[in-house]
């Protein structure tokens, strides 16, 4: 019962997530999700994105962040994968809320004079795109010492070094007109691995020891 419910947590957030993307950009008019960032939809300057960040977003890190912790719980014990499970949960799962309370100004990354808030968003999305690979690499680094979880633990790895690969991507393309492409990569890669995890955690019957 105890995993079915971190599955069904993990995978609502996801649900939020995307969601969000999606119908954020439906709403705004003219809006390219090619070559405009995920955060331009809730701009502090948008007419829904008040609702977007409080209906959407945040809760979306919420629940993922509590996914990553109690899921946790559900794997072997090895400290490697324990710091990547916590990383992901501040990082990835608070970091959403946090991006979401400190929405950017219109244009986001390409405004010349950033507001404070602009500025925490910047800064957040920055280190949770450099820390989340890394994290997600550890958990399967952890795990494959466990022969019940090797599946997994490849394909966390694999996910961990391909996000690398699309996080470097976006950097480099971050002020062209491919920037919201690379972008959704990066968080499709992220949201990817979520998704393993939770079908990992709902295949797993009882908590190892």
């Amino acid at each position: 019962m105890k995993n079915t419910f971190v599955f069904l947590i993990g995978i609502l957030g996801v649900l939020l997530f995307v969601g969000s993307a999606i119908w954020g950009g439906i709403l705004i008019d003219g809006y390219d999700p090619l070559s405009q960032l995920i955060s331009e939809s809730y701009a502090t300057d948008t007419e829904y994105g008040e609702s977007l960040r409080f209906y959407g977003y945040i809760p979306s890190g919420l629940l993922l962040a509590m996914f990553c912790f109690a899921g946790r719980s559900v794997f072997p014990r090895s400290r490697v994968t324990t710091l990547g499970f916590i990383g992901l949960g501040i990082f990835y799962g608070f970091a959403t809320v946090v991006v979401s309370l400190y929405p950017c100004d219109s244009g986001c990354l390409f405004t010349k004079e950033p507001s404070l808030s602009q500025f925490i968003h910047n800064l957040v999305g920055f280190v949770t795109y450099a820390t989340v690979p890394l994290c997600i690499f550890m958990v399967g680094r952890g795990l494959r010492q466990f022969e019940t979880h090797k599946r997994f633990a490849n394909q966390s790895i694999q996910l961990g070094l391909l996000s690398v690969v699309l996080v470097l991507l976006f950097f480099g393309l971050a002020d062209s007109e491919y920037a919201g492409l690379s972008q959704r990569a990066v968080e499709l890669s992220f949201i990817g691995w979520v998704i393993l995890c939770a079908f990992t955690i709902l295949r797993t019957k009882s908590n190892p020891l």
